[in-house]
């Protein structure tokens, strides 16, 4: 596995589109993790692979003291610029997972929504996030699952993209896979399942959305060949038709982990 060159591609790709239909698609995820992880005033919260900041924000709305990172400069940028413009103090810190520039025991929780879940090492990542968690802090992840919407779509979207050495991300909602990779970093940890509820108006509105706003997919716009990018689109509106059930709009379920880990006292 070529760990560097998955980073960079992350770097890269990450920056594309204009994120902003996706991020509030994923919002409801990272208000349930803030409310699973007890966030509260007071606390100093960090939020890992943030995306534009739905975790950190929904944190600071809670009180809490918070510094968000990211491994793309492009996402740091728009999570800056978001937090500013709805009027929060976020420290924006551009950051690998697997590295964080932070002191050990720093921080009373540590959570990522569908960001930590794509890092290519999955224990150096657990690591990480339990090193900078004072004893007794929180350590909050979301994952997408094996099951449902998003899973097929995820799969379809692999079957376009380069070949990976690299672990799946969904292998996160598997516990046996988070006990594992837990393993004397957490005094105890809870994974449940939730949904995620996206509406479009049609499959050609949710493809469309993905195609300015997903990183991936937009990636995939940029650098598939014309008949490949609608052979690709056209199955996607398919997929999605076929799990609406034909009915307009249509109304997808995406499953999706939510765990939730205590660091020993």
């Amino acid at each position: 596995m070529d760990v560097e060159a998955i980073k960079e591609r992350h770097r890269w790709m990450w920056g594309l589109g204009d994120y902003a239909d996706l991020s509030e698609a994923l919002r409801p995820a990272a208000e349930a993790l803030a409310d699973a992880c007890a966030v509260s005033a007071g606390q100093e919260v960090l939020d890992v692979a943030a995306g534009d900041g739905n975790f950190a924000l929904a944190c600071a709305r809670e009180g809490a003291r918070v510094v968000a990172s990211d491994l793309a400069p492009g996402m740091v940028e728009r999570g800056r610029a978001r937090s500013e413009a709805e009027g929060f103090d976020i420290e924006w810190v551009e950051a690998d997972v697997e590295e964080l520039p932070f002191e050990d025991g720093r921080f009373d929780c540590v959570g990522s929504v569908f960001g930590a879940m794509i890092a290519p090492r999955p224990r150096v990542t657990a690591e990480e996030l339990f090193r900078v968690v004072r004893p007794g802090g929180t350590v909050g992840m979301t994952a997408w699952t094996t099951e449902g919407f998003s899973a097929d779509l995820f799969r379809l979207g692999r079957s376009y993209a380069p070949p990976t050495d690299g672990p799946l991300s969904d292998e996160w909602s598997v516990e046996e896979n988070v006990r594992e990779r837990f393993d004397g970093l957490a005094a105890r940890f809870e994974l449940q399942s939730r949904t995620l509820p996206w509406r479009f108006d049609s499959p050609e509105e949710m493809v469309s959305a993905l195609g300015t706003s997903a990183p991936p997919w937009v990636a995939a716009k940029e650098n598939l060949p014309a008949e490949r990018w609608e052979s690709l689109t056209s199955e996607a509106r398919e997929l999605a038709d076929r799990w609406a059930g034909g009915k307009r709009p249509i109304e997808l379920e995406n499953e999706y982990a939510l765990i939730v880990a205590r660091k020993p006292g």
